[in-house]
């Protein structure tokens, strides 16, 4: 079972990137994914979840800049960020969990797998 994030790099304020969460091991179908990131000395949060449904959930930080989608068929899901601001430089993961809904979505200890991470750095 492996979950790898990988789309991150150094953009200007203002500037998009697209995160991807491949899945392998595993069937993406039966699972909710959620989005985390990690800034230096800052505790991991949660930043949106995606549902078996597709049904969408937000941090009320990214809401309306953030958006979440799913490939079950690519075994992927993704992460479009727009407008990226100085504040949004983290450490990003994916997390999957086997349930119907994105219930306490934003809690990373409730996933049954974790991926690795990638950096995201948005320069003022």
């Amino acid at each position: 079972v492996q979950l790898q994030a990988s789309g991150g790099g150094l953009v200007q304020a203002g500037g998009s990137l697209r995160l991807s969460c491949a899945a392998s091991g595993f069937t993406l179908d039966y699972y909710v994914i959620g989005w985390f990131r990690q800034a230096p000395g800052e505790e991991r949060e949660g930043v949106s979840c995606i549902d078996i449904g597709s049904n969408t959930y937000y941090a009320d930080s990214v809401e309306g800049r953030f958006t979440v989608s799913r490939d079950n068929a690519k075994s992927t899901v993704y992460l479009q960020m727009n407008s990226l601001k100085p504040e949004d430089t983290a450490v990003y993961y994916c997390a999957a969990n086997r349930g119907l809904r994105c219930a306490r979505w934003s809690r990373w200890g409730l996933y049954d797998y974790g991926g690795q991470g990638t950096q995201v750095t948005v320069s003022s």
